[in-house]
């Protein structure tokens, strides 16, 4: 089985690290198994040399007639073409570059004229920025149909500005009905917000034909670095708020008493831009766009479901999941073990295995209490997965249960750490690391 998957399921993309090679605490060394493209994903390839490419070009936006700047400034602006021909943006949105989905959520937040609901499931992101401008929660349901049944109720019952909902679950992968969602937001008089961090990398989202009105998304999640992220909507309500920040860039001109502020979205956009991160997501998005979907779903959906039939055989694994109805989802999969802190595992399985996974609560402390646990381990799958990474993961799980850690782990104030450290550059040891400086 694993010959045919390491055939079918070669990696989609090149992406950055992708021969790394990490130290093991018994000594040696191995190639780094990256389980935690949900949580920043390695650079595409095209990304790195988009960068490079730009690197020598790299100046000041807007305000330059220098030919660096010049060309700064166009391709910080032909950024936002990018992003829009990547989402399908309808005529009346922007593209207002962040530093990412929480920057973006934060900053829509204060432009909502009215009250918004969102479910008890959400990222942190897309939890808090509302609390300071009506919001209103609606408790999940074990089912995708009655947690609509209660958005609708919810939203039927007193007007709402705004539904903000995510496009996939950051700690379970399960993707809501964006466009049902939409159509029932429309009908009750609302918009809706998509918090698109965990979906755009897997998924092509449509704006037009899905009907979002807002969306916000992290380029460190979608293949690039740099810090930026990105809030695409429909103007009227960008344009009506107050500045996210008041500064340069942001005018159109300014007296001692008055200011009269620039259309978004520029209006958002104050300061000096990110303007090497605005090309790297400009070159993710067109990277992204050129990839064949189909047979992105198919590495996605064939490495899935070979990494949950391999976990689901060993014993003590328990899988979290939302709903029993959920059909659909993205290559995140989360899970505890029984008789092992998730902390410990992922210490294990990065310190005598090279394999790189996140642990705890993911941001999402109102789902995790309603799902019964105070912790787990998530696995996410990206375009550089492996099918061999997957093998690795699952035999190292197994080996756990089975023989127990090589090595002494100590928890200090909730990080669990292996004991001794051996590694070079992590703390306890005296050699460095590319990065310790």
């Amino acid at each position: 089985m694993t010959a045919v998957l390491d055939q079918t399921c070669a990696p989609i993309a090149r992406v950055s690290g992708c021969d790394l090679r990490v130290p093991l605490v018994q000594g040696g060394t191995r190639t780094y198994a990256n389980f935690d493209y949900a949580a920043s994903a390695p650079a595409l390839a095209q990304v790195c040399d988009r960068v490079n490419e730009l690197l020598p070009y790299y100046a000041s936006v807007h305000r330059g007639a220098g030919y660096a700047s010049r060309i700064s400034t166009d391709c910080y602006e032909n950024a936002r073409t990018s992003v829009s021909r990547f989402l399908n943006c309808a005529d009346d949105q922007v593209v207002v570059f962040t530093r990412n989905t929480t920057d973006s959520l934060n900053l829509l937040a204060a432009c909502v004229p009215g009250d918004t609901v969102v479910l008890d499931i959400e990222h942190h992101a897309n939890f808090l920025p509302w609390t300071r401008h009506g919001r209103r929660v609606v408790t999940a349901a074990t089912t995708i149909d009655e947690t609509i049944r209660r958005l609708v109720a919810e939203l039927c019952t007193k007007p709402a500005a705004l539904l903000a909902i995510t496009g996939a679950s950051n700690v379970t992968g399960e993707v809501l009905p964006l466009r049902r969602l939409a159509q029932i937001a429309h009908q009750c008089g609302a918009r809706i917000l998509v918090d698109a961090a965990q979906l755009a990398p897997h998924r092509r989202i449509d704006l037009r034909d899905i009907g979002i009105d807002y969306l916000a998304l992290s380029g460190h999640k979608l293949y690039a670095p740099f810090g930026a992220g990105v809030l695409v909507g429909r103007r009227d309500w960008l344009d009506a708020a107050e500045p996210y920040l008041a500064g340069g860039g942001a005018v159109r001109r300014v007296s001692t008493t008055d200011a009269e502020w620039a259309p978004a979205p520029q209006r958002h956009e104050a300061g000096s831009p990110n303007v090497l991160g605005a090309a790297a997501v400009a070159a993710a998005c067109d990277t992204l766009g050129s990839i064949d979907a189909q047979a992105a779903a198919e590495h996605e959906r064939a490495l899935t479901e070979q990494l949950r039939d391999g976990l689901k055989a060993i014993a003590g694994v328990n899988f979290l999941r939302i709903w029993s109805d959920s059909a659909d989802s993205v290559g995140i999969l989360a899970f505890t073990l029984d008789g092992f802190a998730p902390g410990r595992i992922a210490a294990y399985l990065s310190a005598e295995h090279g394999i790189g996974v996140r642990d705890g609560r993911f941001c999402a402390h109102p789902l995790l209490d309603r799902l019964g646990v105070d912790g787990a381990i998530r696995v996410s799958i990206g375009l550089g997965t492996r099918a061999a990474d997957v093998d690795r993961l699952i035999e190292a799980v197994a080996a756990l249960t089975t023989d127990g850690p090589a090595w002494d782990y100590t928890c200090t104030d909730g990080q669990w750490n292996p004991t001794p450290e051996t590694r070079p550059g992590l703390s306890g040891t005296a050699g460095a690391a590319p990065c310790a400086f």
